[in-house]
Formats: C-alpha cells, structure tokens, sequence
C-alpha cells in the first residue's frame, strides 16, 4: 500500500481554521460577477440542464467484500482509460447484470411473454 498524506481534523479543529474565502468581496459581488467566475474557473465546471439530464445517484453498499478477481487485460484497460474509480464501475456493470437477470427470473417465474426478449 503506498504511503498517503492524509491527515485528519476534529470538527472543533476545523473551525478554528480562518477561511481562506473572502467573503467581503463575496457580498460585493453581484449575481451575475459571481455566475461569469464560476463560469470561468476551471476547477468548478457547471452543472447544466444536459449534466442533470444524465447523472445517476450512486449509493455505495456498505457491503462489499473483497474478493480477487482475473478480468481480461481488455477489459480492465478500458476502464482505467475512463479515469478514477474504473473498480466502482466495473462493479456498477456487473451489479446492473445481475438486477437484469434477476428481473428476467421474476418475468418466467410469472410467465411475462416479454421475458423472452
């Protein structure tokens, strides 16, 4: 495991720290000063009607076991070139898998014409 540089705060701590906002420029700002930098600031991209349109809530299972697994070398280098987090999506897919399985079970278990699809 590689060393890491995290260090942790006590919420009493965190709010002695002094802010590094300022605020009374803030309040002297006007709405649209303040949405042209947030515009501009590429740290901060906005989230849009389209980004809305298609985000999806993730819940993280606090029930997740560690397992070891041999994927395709394919396989696992298509989902790091799509950034951090390519374990989570990989479990996404095959979480998505098995909710289509089991929904195709309970549609013959009930004799859904459809299931045949």
């Amino acid at each position: 495991m590689s060393e890491t540089n995290t260090e942790g705060w006590s919420l009493e701590e965190i709010r002695k720290r002094e802010s590094r906002t300022d605020w009374e420029r803030l309040r002297q700002m006007s709405e649209g000063e303040i949405e042209r930098a947030a515009r501009e600031d590429p740290d901060s991209p906005l989230l849009d009607e389209e980004w809305f349109q298609t985000a999806k809530l993730v819940v993280p299972s606090g029930d997740k076991k560690r397992i070891t697994i041999q994927l395709d070398e394919d396989i696992v280098a298509y989902f790091k070139r799509q950034g951090k987090g390519y374990q989570t999506r990989i479990n996404d897919v095959l979480k998505a898998y098995v909710l289509a399985q089991q929904l195709k079970e309970q549609r013959d278990e009930l004799g859904d014409p459809s299931a045949d699809e």
